[in-house]
Protein backbone atom coordinates (compact mmCIF):
# COMPACT_ATOMS: atom_id res chain seq x y z
CA UNK A 1 0.00 0.00 0.00
CA UNK A 2 1.38 3.43 -0.96
CA UNK A 3 2.02 6.22 1.55
CA UNK A 4 -0.64 8.37 -0.10
CA UNK A 5 -3.25 5.65 0.21
CA UNK A 6 -2.33 4.98 3.82
CA UNK A 7 -2.50 8.69 4.61
CA UNK A 8 -5.94 8.90 3.03
CA UNK A 9 -7.18 5.88 5.00
CA UNK A 10 -5.75 7.14 8.29
CA UNK A 11 -7.02 10.66 7.79
CA UNK A 12 -10.53 9.54 6.88
CA UNK A 13 -10.84 6.84 9.57
CA UNK A 14 -12.40 9.07 12.18
CA UNK A 15 -14.97 10.36 9.76
CA UNK A 16 -16.01 7.11 8.12
CA UNK A 17 -19.72 6.53 8.77
CA UNK A 18 -20.86 4.06 6.13
CA UNK A 19 -21.75 0.48 7.14
CA UNK A 20 -21.69 -1.12 10.58
CA UNK A 21 -17.99 -0.35 11.11
CA UNK A 22 -16.92 3.23 11.66
CA UNK A 23 -13.78 5.18 12.32
CA UNK A 24 -10.80 3.17 13.49
CA UNK A 25 -12.70 -0.12 13.34
CA UNK A 26 -13.33 0.48 9.65
CA UNK A 27 -9.64 1.17 9.14
CA UNK A 28 -8.64 -2.04 10.93
CA UNK A 29 -11.15 -4.02 8.85
CA UNK A 30 -9.84 -2.47 5.64
CA UNK A 31 -6.23 -3.22 6.54
CA UNK A 32 -6.89 -6.87 7.47
CA UNK A 33 -10.08 -7.65 5.57
CA UNK A 34 -8.50 -10.37 3.41
CA UNK A 35 -7.57 -12.53 6.43
CA UNK A 36 -10.75 -11.73 8.38
CA UNK A 37 -13.09 -12.32 5.44
CA UNK A 38 -11.30 -15.57 4.58
CA UNK A 39 -11.79 -16.77 8.14
CA UNK A 40 -15.49 -15.94 8.08
CA UNK A 41 -16.07 -17.68 4.76
CA UNK A 42 -14.09 -20.77 5.78
CA UNK A 43 -16.10 -20.94 9.01
CA UNK A 44 -19.42 -20.82 7.18
CA UNK A 45 -18.29 -23.43 4.65
CA UNK A 46 -17.06 -25.79 7.39
CA UNK A 47 -20.30 -25.41 9.36
CA UNK A 48 -22.30 -26.19 6.24
CA UNK A 49 -20.18 -29.32 5.68
CA UNK A 50 -20.61 -30.45 9.31
CA UNK A 51 -24.37 -29.98 9.02
CA UNK A 52 -24.47 -32.02 5.84
CA UNK A 53 -22.38 -34.79 7.45
CA UNK A 54 -24.75 -34.95 10.41
CA UNK A 55 -27.66 -35.77 8.10
CA UNK A 56 -25.83 -38.86 6.83
CA UNK A 57 -24.60 -39.78 10.31
CA UNK A 58 -28.05 -39.70 11.91
CA UNK A 59 -29.50 -41.68 9.03
CA UNK A 60 -26.77 -44.30 9.53
CA UNK A 61 -27.12 -44.56 13.29
CA UNK A 62 -30.91 -44.69 13.29
CA UNK A 63 -31.96 -46.47 16.44
CA UNK A 64 -28.68 -48.33 16.86
CA UNK A 65 -26.76 -47.89 20.11
CA UNK A 66 -23.63 -45.90 19.23
CA UNK A 67 -21.38 -48.06 21.38
CA UNK A 68 -22.29 -51.42 19.89
CA UNK A 69 -19.14 -53.39 19.03
CA UNK A 70 -20.58 -54.47 15.69
CA UNK A 71 -20.67 -50.84 14.56
CA UNK A 72 -17.00 -50.06 15.17
CA UNK A 73 -15.49 -51.45 11.96
CA UNK A 74 -18.37 -50.41 9.74
CA UNK A 75 -18.42 -46.91 11.18
CA UNK A 76 -14.67 -46.56 10.70
CA UNK A 77 -14.98 -47.57 7.06
CA UNK A 78 -17.89 -45.26 6.33
CA UNK A 79 -17.19 -42.19 8.44
CA UNK A 80 -13.67 -42.55 9.83
CA UNK A 81 -11.97 -40.64 7.03
CA UNK A 82 -14.44 -37.76 7.15
CA UNK A 83 -14.17 -37.35 10.92
CA UNK A 84 -10.39 -37.56 10.82
CA UNK A 85 -10.31 -34.80 8.20
CA UNK A 86 -12.71 -32.66 10.25
CA UNK A 87 -10.59 -33.08 13.38
CA UNK A 88 -7.35 -32.31 11.56
CA UNK A 89 -8.89 -29.17 10.07
CA UNK A 90 -10.15 -27.90 13.43
CA UNK A 91 -6.81 -28.67 15.10
CA UNK A 92 -5.12 -26.58 12.40
CA UNK A 93 -7.42 -23.58 12.99
CA UNK A 94 -5.51 -22.18 16.02
CA UNK A 95 -2.21 -22.60 14.19
CA UNK A 96 -3.43 -20.82 11.06
CA UNK A 97 -5.10 -17.97 12.94
CA UNK A 98 -2.05 -17.38 15.16
CA UNK A 99 0.44 -17.41 12.29
CA UNK A 100 -1.52 -15.67 9.54
CA UNK A 101 -3.60 -13.21 11.56
CA UNK A 102 -2.00 -12.78 14.98
CA UNK A 103 1.65 -12.47 13.96
CA UNK A 104 1.13 -9.92 11.13
CA UNK A 105 -1.49 -7.89 13.01
CA UNK A 106 0.98 -5.36 14.45
CA UNK A 107 4.25 -6.48 12.88
CA UNK A 108 3.01 -5.62 9.37
CA UNK A 109 2.25 -2.06 10.47
CA UNK A 110 5.65 -1.73 12.15
CA UNK A 111 7.53 -3.23 9.20
CA UNK A 112 5.89 -0.94 6.66
CA UNK A 113 6.05 2.14 8.87
CA UNK A 114 2.32 2.78 8.51
CA UNK A 115 1.69 2.68 12.27
CA UNK A 116 3.69 5.83 12.91
CA UNK A 117 1.76 7.53 10.12
CA UNK A 118 -1.63 6.45 11.48
CA UNK A 119 -0.89 7.66 14.99
CA UNK A 120 0.16 11.12 13.72
CA UNK A 121 -3.33 11.62 12.32
CA UNK A 122 -6.48 12.08 14.38
CA UNK A 123 -6.23 8.56 15.83
CA UNK A 124 -4.55 8.20 19.24
CA UNK A 125 -2.27 5.29 19.99
CA UNK A 126 -4.67 3.87 22.60
CA UNK A 127 -7.65 4.09 20.26
CA UNK A 128 -5.74 2.43 17.44
CA UNK A 129 -4.53 -0.36 19.73
CA UNK A 130 -8.02 -1.03 21.12
CA UNK A 131 -9.52 -1.31 17.64
CA UNK A 132 -6.62 -3.36 16.27
CA UNK A 133 -7.02 -5.95 19.01
CA UNK A 134 -10.78 -5.87 19.58
CA UNK A 135 -12.11 -6.36 16.06
CA UNK A 136 -9.93 -9.34 14.98
CA UNK A 137 -10.19 -11.09 18.35
CA UNK A 138 -13.97 -10.67 18.39
CA UNK A 139 -14.23 -12.21 14.93
CA UNK A 140 -11.88 -15.03 15.95
CA UNK A 141 -13.97 -15.75 19.07
CA UNK A 142 -17.21 -15.73 17.09
CA UNK A 143 -15.91 -18.00 14.31
CA UNK A 144 -14.29 -20.55 16.62
CA UNK A 145 -17.37 -20.62 18.85
CA UNK A 146 -19.53 -21.43 15.83
CA UNK A 147 -17.10 -24.09 14.58
CA UNK A 148 -16.93 -25.71 18.01
CA UNK A 149 -20.69 -25.78 18.52
CA UNK A 150 -21.53 -27.16 15.09
CA UNK A 151 -18.83 -29.84 15.19
CA UNK A 152 -19.90 -30.90 18.68
CA UNK A 153 -23.46 -31.20 17.34
CA UNK A 154 -22.07 -33.54 14.66
CA UNK A 155 -19.74 -35.50 16.95
CA UNK A 156 -21.89 -36.03 20.06
CA UNK A 157 -24.27 -38.75 18.73
CA UNK A 158 -21.29 -40.93 17.73
CA UNK A 159 -18.69 -39.90 20.31
CA UNK A 160 -18.11 -43.54 21.32
CA UNK A 161 -17.24 -44.42 17.72
CA UNK A 162 -15.25 -41.43 16.44
CA UNK A 163 -11.46 -42.06 16.68
CA UNK A 164 -12.21 -45.20 18.67
CA UNK A 165 -13.99 -43.23 21.37
CA UNK A 166 -10.79 -41.46 22.48
CA UNK A 167 -12.25 -38.02 23.14
CA UNK A 168 -9.33 -36.89 25.31
CA UNK A 169 -6.16 -37.56 23.32
CA UNK A 170 -7.29 -37.80 19.70
CA UNK A 171 -8.76 -34.38 19.11
CA UNK A 172 -12.40 -33.94 20.22
CA UNK A 173 -11.46 -32.49 23.62
CA UNK A 174 -9.54 -29.62 22.03
CA UNK A 175 -12.03 -28.78 19.27
CA UNK A 176 -15.37 -28.88 21.09
CA UNK A 177 -16.75 -26.82 23.95
CA UNK A 178 -14.80 -23.70 25.01
CA UNK A 179 -11.31 -25.12 24.44
CA UNK A 180 -11.10 -24.37 20.71
CA UNK A 181 -12.09 -20.75 21.36
CA UNK A 182 -9.71 -20.26 24.30
CA UNK A 183 -6.79 -22.01 22.63
CA UNK A 184 -7.17 -20.01 19.41
CA UNK A 185 -7.39 -16.71 21.29
CA UNK A 186 -4.33 -17.55 23.41
CA UNK A 187 -2.16 -18.56 20.45
CA UNK A 188 -3.36 -15.56 18.45
CA UNK A 189 -2.38 -13.05 21.13
CA UNK A 190 0.95 -14.87 21.45
CA UNK A 191 1.40 -14.18 17.75
CA UNK A 192 0.46 -10.54 18.28
CA UNK A 193 2.99 -10.22 21.11
CA UNK A 194 5.75 -11.82 19.05
CA UNK A 195 4.92 -9.53 16.15
CA UNK A 196 5.17 -6.51 18.43
CA UNK A 197 8.57 -7.65 19.70
CA UNK A 198 10.09 -8.81 16.41
CA UNK A 199 8.56 -6.10 14.17
CA UNK A 200 8.97 -8.21 11.01
CA UNK A 201 6.18 -10.29 9.51
CA UNK A 202 7.94 -13.43 8.31
CA UNK A 203 10.18 -13.87 11.40
CA UNK A 204 7.15 -13.23 13.61
CA UNK A 205 5.16 -15.90 11.78
CA UNK A 206 8.01 -18.40 12.15
CA UNK A 207 8.40 -17.59 15.84
CA UNK A 208 4.64 -18.00 16.28
CA UNK A 209 4.69 -21.40 14.61
CA UNK A 210 7.49 -22.50 16.95
CA UNK A 211 5.55 -21.17 19.95
CA UNK A 212 2.45 -23.08 18.84
CA UNK A 213 4.50 -26.30 18.71
CA UNK A 214 5.90 -25.74 22.21
CA UNK A 215 2.49 -24.88 23.65
CA UNK A 216 0.98 -27.98 22.04
CA UNK A 217 3.59 -30.26 23.60
CA UNK A 218 3.10 -28.73 27.06
CA UNK A 219 -0.68 -28.78 26.74
CA UNK A 220 -0.83 -32.38 25.52
CA UNK A 221 1.61 -33.87 28.01
CA UNK A 222 1.47 -31.66 31.12
CA UNK A 223 -1.86 -29.86 31.28
CA UNK A 224 -4.70 -31.75 29.61
CA UNK A 225 -4.20 -35.13 31.38
CA UNK A 226 -4.27 -33.38 34.76
CA UNK A 227 -7.54 -31.52 34.22
CA UNK A 228 -9.65 -34.50 35.28
CA UNK A 229 -9.92 -36.61 38.41
CA UNK A 230 -8.63 -40.16 38.05
CA UNK A 231 -10.99 -42.98 39.02
CA UNK A 232 -9.57 -46.39 39.96
CA UNK A 233 -10.78 -49.94 39.46
CA UNK A 234 -9.05 -52.66 41.50
CA UNK A 235 -9.29 -56.33 40.56
CA UNK A 236 -7.37 -59.53 41.41
CA UNK A 237 -3.97 -59.89 39.80
CA UNK A 238 -4.98 -63.00 37.87
CA UNK A 239 -8.60 -61.92 37.38
CA UNK A 240 -10.38 -60.54 34.34
CA UNK A 241 -9.70 -56.94 33.32
CA UNK A 242 -12.01 -54.07 34.30
CA UNK A 243 -15.28 -53.46 32.48
CA UNK A 244 -14.93 -49.78 31.71
CA UNK A 245 -17.60 -47.73 29.95
CA UNK A 246 -17.00 -47.49 26.18
CA UNK A 247 -16.39 -43.74 26.46
CA UNK A 248 -14.02 -43.95 29.45
CA UNK A 249 -10.38 -43.01 28.84
CA UNK A 250 -7.92 -45.52 30.28
CA UNK A 251 -5.04 -43.48 31.68
CA UNK A 252 -2.72 -45.92 33.48
CA UNK A 253 -2.36 -49.44 34.88
CA UNK A 254 -0.61 -50.47 38.09
CA UNK A 255 -0.11 -53.46 40.32
CA UNK A 256 -0.89 -53.06 43.99
CA UNK A 257 -0.95 -54.54 47.44
CA UNK A 258 -3.96 -55.32 49.58
CA UNK A 259 -3.40 -52.11 51.59
CA UNK A 260 -3.42 -49.92 48.46
CA UNK A 261 0.27 -49.39 47.70
CA UNK A 262 0.88 -49.11 43.96
CA UNK A 263 3.81 -50.30 41.86
CA UNK A 264 4.59 -49.94 38.18
CA UNK A 265 2.73 -52.33 35.93
CA UNK A 266 5.97 -54.10 34.92
CA UNK A 267 7.11 -54.71 38.50
CA UNK A 268 8.61 -58.22 38.83
CA UNK A 269 7.99 -58.98 35.15
CA UNK A 270 11.71 -59.32 34.42
CA UNK A 271 12.49 -61.22 37.61
CA UNK A 272 13.65 -64.84 37.37
CA UNK A 273 10.84 -65.83 39.74
CA UNK A 274 8.05 -63.28 39.19
CA UNK A 275 5.50 -65.01 41.45
CA UNK A 276 7.94 -65.05 44.35
CA UNK A 277 8.88 -61.44 43.65
CA UNK A 278 5.25 -60.35 43.75
CA UNK A 279 4.60 -62.38 46.90
CA UNK A 280 7.56 -60.72 48.61
CA UNK A 281 6.25 -57.26 47.67
CA UNK A 282 2.70 -58.17 48.67
CA UNK A 283 1.31 -57.59 45.16
CA UNK A 284 -2.11 -59.20 44.84
CA UNK A 285 -4.10 -56.75 42.68
CA UNK A 286 -4.09 -54.88 39.42
CA UNK A 287 -5.34 -51.29 39.35
CA UNK A 288 -6.64 -49.40 36.33
CA UNK A 289 -7.03 -45.63 36.44
CA UNK A 290 -9.41 -43.87 34.06
CA UNK A 291 -11.29 -40.65 33.35
CA UNK A 292 -15.02 -40.88 32.72
CA UNK A 293 -16.81 -39.09 29.88
CA UNK A 294 -19.03 -37.11 32.25
CA UNK A 295 -15.91 -35.21 33.37
CA UNK A 296 -15.32 -33.79 29.92
CA UNK A 297 -17.31 -30.51 30.23
CA UNK A 298 -15.73 -29.62 33.58
CA UNK A 299 -12.26 -30.43 32.27
CA UNK A 300 -12.86 -28.30 29.20
CA UNK A 301 -14.00 -25.28 31.18
CA UNK A 302 -11.05 -25.62 33.56
CA UNK A 303 -8.62 -25.84 30.64
CA UNK A 304 -10.31 -22.94 28.85
CA UNK A 305 -10.11 -20.87 32.03
CA UNK A 306 -6.36 -21.44 32.23
CA UNK A 307 -5.91 -20.50 28.58
CA UNK A 308 -8.08 -17.38 28.88
CA UNK A 309 -6.17 -16.25 31.98
CA UNK A 310 -2.92 -16.61 30.03
CA UNK A 311 -4.54 -14.74 27.13
CA UNK A 312 -5.35 -11.83 29.43
CA UNK A 313 -1.75 -11.75 30.70
CA UNK A 314 -0.31 -11.70 27.18
CA UNK A 315 -2.79 -9.00 26.12
CA UNK A 316 -1.81 -6.91 29.13
CA UNK A 317 1.83 -7.23 28.05
CA UNK A 318 0.99 -6.16 24.49
CA UNK A 319 -0.93 -3.10 25.72
CA UNK A 320 1.85 -2.14 28.14
CA UNK A 321 4.51 -2.57 25.49
CA UNK A 322 2.59 -0.60 22.87
CA UNK A 323 1.78 2.29 25.22
CA UNK A 324 5.11 2.57 27.03
CA UNK A 325 7.66 1.81 24.34
CA UNK A 326 8.39 3.56 21.02
CA UNK A 327 6.43 2.16 18.07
Amino acid sequence: MSTATTTHEAGSAAGTTSGPLRGTLWLVWRRHRAALLTGILVTLAACALFSYQRIGLMDYLGGKPAGADALQDDFRNRFGGAFNSDIEFLQFVPVAVAAFLGAPLISSELERGTLQLVTTQSVSRGRWLAATLALPLTIVAACTTLLSLVFQWLWSPAHELVVGGDWLNSGPFDITGPVLVAKTLFLTVCGVALGKLIKRVIPAMLATAFTVAVVSVVWDSKVRPKLGTLHSVTYPFNGDGPKLAPDAIRMDDWVGTADGRLFGFSTCVGDAHPDACRAKAGIVNRVTQYISFDQMPGMQWLGAGILLALTALVLAFVVWRARRRPL
